[in-house]
């Protein structure tokens, strides 16, 4: 298999700020979310699709984005994000609507994302469940290597420009 191309179905895991409350498209496997993360990723990027479609005036601009905008197949891309998130769903038991991905696609070239990236949401993740999902929060502690969303090709390098809580954080 090309490695800038994943097929569906090929991953082999299945099992502070003022921004805090912004909308998150976490780079990081669903896997590692609670169940509080893992709906309002569903819904964050439902929406996200919308705006791809350009069905929506708000949220044109959120730094999120900018990863499927600049994919030469947006829609696609985020269909096999969404795609994850509904067999991480099944998985856990849950029963999201499979229709609402407009492109659930097998295929999609993979999007570059920096190893800072990964390891800043992990953490941030972590300190939110620390809070609200104590249990999950432990499960999350014996993790030895963060695995990304199988959209995403990891390389080195720091956080992302587009990642406005850390870029604050720092002061840079």
């Amino acid at each position: 298999m090309d490695n800038r191309m994943l097929q569906r179905g090929a991953s082999k895991y299945d099992g502070g700020c003022s921004l805090a409350n912004a909308m998150r498209i976490w780079s990081i496997h669903p896997r590692y979310l609670d169940w509080k993360g893992l709906g309002a990723l569903w819904r964050e990027t439902l929406l996200a699709q919308k705006v791809l479609q350009g069905e929506t005036r708000g949220w044109r601009n959120h730094p999120q984005l900018d990863r499927f905008k600049t994919h030469r197949a947006s829609l696609h891309a985020v269909g096999r994000y969404l795609a994850e998130i509904y067999d991480e769903s099944r998985r856990r038991g849950y029963s999201y609507n499979h229709s609402k991905i407009l492109h659930p696609e097998d295929m999609v070239d993979l999007i570059g994302l920096n190893r800072g990236q990964l390891e800043y949401e992990f953490k941030l993740l972590q300190e939110r469940l620390v809070k609200r999902q104590p249990d999950k929060h432990r499960e999350n502690l014996g993790v030895a290597e963060v695995v990304p969303h199988p959209l995403f090709r990891v390389r080195p390098g720091p956080p992302e420009p587009w990642e406005k809580s850390y870029w604050v954080k720092t002061g840079k």
